[in-house]
């Protein structure tokens, strides 16, 4: 056997190793959540497996869609994401105005709009561009093997630890009563609006893309692939991932009761990783994280002195690495990716604190209070949107100061 014919031999092999190792970690983690905390958190983990999965698959980032926008004017995710939100809207708006899914009660993040959410959030676009992700994209590049995403990860959860400690003095500041569209302009006037408004966002960026290049790029990738062949290995165009990501989040609504979140588990970990190091180093840090304001909110009481397990959002988070695993095995793609100049890791680092703080302050990240926030009807939400969008744009300025490219 020459050497031509060994190497793919031996790269099928290696695929046939990882993907069936990422089943055997999904299904023994889903089976001993299901023995240890029950039904619901095994199926919590399954679902972001799936999450895990499309976000993977589809390349469905935040970040390269909002610089490609600025940058390229090129608008095809931000539409993907538009499709996501208009979708996601028409499913979950009629639940959260009656109350209930499938007889259980279901409530949005609804939450007030003032400094902490625009500051917040602000700081959160400077982050995605300068960590290269935001809260879900680093998890899924971390799970297919980029690990750029850990010192994001880390810098994250240590930034979201440092905003629990400043948290109250945020939420004094100046803010607005929380807003719900459903509640203020009734149930079809509210998905209408919104409707609208995703439209003319859409409508604008075709608008710069035609203006620039005279016609929009295809989505079209994978098209050449059988069908069955792009689904189960990918690639996906970025439609379908907002098409399945916003059917996942009405899955994760109608199986927690709150749209997805994926920030709220980044402060747990944080504080948990820093009592364990202060306990484990003798560093005399004397953490009284018991009573920090943003440890004494309803459902936050107790999370420190539980395991990360019983934490719906951890749980899920768990999930999204392990389905990017498997979705990375899949497509023959995982690779440990860890030959990166210094200047990117410092970037990463950094980006993950901003990320972290950012997402803290401002009740949320880009899943839990741009997307989850829109489809809860919340204004903040859309005011989190505008401030992370001029974030991000400062962001893209400031890459090459790390030597990142603009554009990738």
């Amino acid at each position: 056997m020459n050497q031509s014919t060994t190497l793919p031999v031996t790269a099928t092999f290696n695929n046939l190793k990882n993907t069936f190792l990422a089943v055997i970690l999904m299904l023994s983690g889903a089976l001993y959540l299901y023995q240890q905390q029950g039904e619901h958190q095994a199926l919590l983990l399954l679902l972001g497996g799936s999450l895990g999965l499309t976000l993977y698959h589809a390349s469905f980032g935040f970040t390269t869609a909002w610089r490609s926008l600025v940058i390229d004017r090129r608008g095809r995710g931000l539409r993907a994401q538009m499709l996501m939100l208009a979708i996601a809207v028409c499913l979950i708006f009629p639940a959260l105005s009656s109350g209930t899914l499938f007889g259980n009660e279901v409530r949005g993040y609804v939450r007030p709009l003032g400094f902490s959410v625009l500051a917040g959030a602000f700081i959160f676009g400077i982050g995605m561009q300068l960590g290269n992700g935001c809260g879900s994209g680093n998890l899924y590049h971390a799970g297919g093997g980029q690990l750029r995403a850990i010192p994001s990860i880390i810098g994250f959860m240590f930034g979201a630890l440092w905003a629990t400690a400043d948290y109250e003095w945020w939420t004094t500041l100046p803010q607005l009563l929380p807003i719900s569209s459903i509640d203020s302009l009734g149930l079809m006037p509210a998905i209408i609006s919104n409707l609208i408004l995703f439209a003319m966002i859409a409508g604008f960026s075709v608008w710069l893309e035609k203006r620039r290049y005279g016609s929009l790029e295809k989505d079209d990738a994978g098209s050449a692939l059988p069908l069955s062949r792009r689904l189960l290995r990918g690639p996906w165009p970025f439609i379908w991932g907002g098409i399945s990501l916003a059917l996942l989040n009405f899955a994760v609504l109608a199986i927690t009761g709150y749209p997805w979140s994926v920030a709220l588990s980044y402060p747990l970990w944080g504080a948990k990783a820093a009592l364990w190091l202060d306990e484990a180093l003798s560093l005399g840090l004397e953490l009284d994280l018991d009573f920090w304001s943003y440890w004494l909110q309803p459902g936050r009481e107790s999370a420190l002195g539980e395991s990360i397990l019983q934490d719906t959002v951890s749980v899920m988070n768990i999930g999204i690495l392990l389905g990017a695993f498997l979705a990375a095995a899949l497509a023959g793609k995982f690779s440990w990716q860890w030959r990166i100049p210094l200047l990117h890791w410092l970037a990463a680092a950094i980006g993950g604190v901003l990320l972290g703080y950012g997402s803290t302050i401002s009740f949320g990240c880009n899943i839990g209070a741009y997307f989850g926030g829109i489809v809860s009807g919340s204004l903040h939400g859309w005011l989190w949107l505008v401030a992370a969008f001029i974030g991000s744009m400062v962001g893209t300025q400031l890459r090459p100061l790390f030597r990142l490219d603009k554009t990738a």
